[in-house]
């Protein structure tokens, strides 16, 4: 029996391609399309409005009960909403909404000892395996590199650095024996800005349509070393979250990560 599906953020850029993707692998049973109730496309098809055909599912701001899984694409103010509902519904939370406090990462860790869930900043198979590779790198290239993390999305995005940069910070950080995130030194500018030894530098770029590139140089007197992902297409994330969905609604409760979804 097909698991049965809601998609929140279903209006956005990503929340369309997952509806497609979701749609057209016939593991979900598409329940309800739900966005913010100040959204412009309540009431529309979501099929249509994800370029596909029509669905006879209206983009709402309602979660109705009964879901297998949710796949959360939205804004860190819907959150606590989405958590409530999966508690309630004892479904699986598949979140990709970046620009996360610290205290709702909190209610999320907390959540997982109830529910199976996913909360990731970034769902690609490419950058996942980048996740693990940064680390090495740091740790293998040691103090003497200078480290730093360029990010490039369209102008639209609202969050500056991406949740992907932020990760790969982190990860670099743990490996290296690096304070996070007191060593981040994000944007830096002025007249005085030398770099601060032992820092990892962090700059954010906006422009176009661009859907997500990621730079990590490390850098001594004599050579650079850069690792960078580019993604081409939003279907890279969509097709990673309609998988983790698929996987995740069998699981028991527990705080699982990409990495055990791809089993790599």
């Amino acid at each position: 029996m097909a698991s049965k599906l809601i998609i929140n953020g279903a209006a956005g850029r990503m929340g369309k391609r997952i509806l497609a993707l979701a749609n057209e692998s016939k593991a979900f049973d598409i329940i309800a399309a739900t966005d913010a109730a100040s959204c412009p496309d309540i009431g529309k098809d979501a099929g249509t409005l994800a370029g596909i055909e029509p669905l006879g599912i209206e983009i709402t701001s309602e979660m109705p009960a009964g879901a297998d899984a949710v796949i959360d694409f939205s804004l860190p103010q819907a959150t606590g909403a989405i958590i409530d509902y999966c508690l309630e519904n004892g479904c699986a939370l598949v979140m990709g909404t970046t620009g996360l406090s610290s205290e709702q990462l909190e209610r999320i860790e907390k959540a997982a000892k109830k529910i199976a869930l996913i909360q990731a900043a970034n769902m690609s198979v490419g950058m996942n395996l980048l996740f693990e590779l940064v680390g090495m790198v740091a740790k293998k290239l040691g103090p003497e590199y200078d480290i730093e993390i360029t990010e490039t999305h369209h102008r639209f995005k609202k969050d500056s650095p991406s949740g992907s940069a932020m990760t790969l910070a982190q990860r670099i950080a743990e490996a290296a024996g690096k304070d996070f995130p007191g060593s981040l030194d994000i944007g830096r500018k002025g007249k005085e800005a030398l770099r601060i030894k032992g820092s990892i530098g962090m700059n954010a770029i906006r422009m176009g349509n661009v859907v997500g590139e990621h730079s990590i140089m490390f850098g001594s007197l004599g050579e650079t070393v850069t690792l960078s992902h580019n993604a081409f297409s939003r279907d890279t994330f969509a097709s990673g979250a309609v998988r983790a969905a698929q996987w995740l609604s069998e699981k028991a409760p527990g705080n699982y990560s990409m990495a055990d979804v791809l089993e790599r």
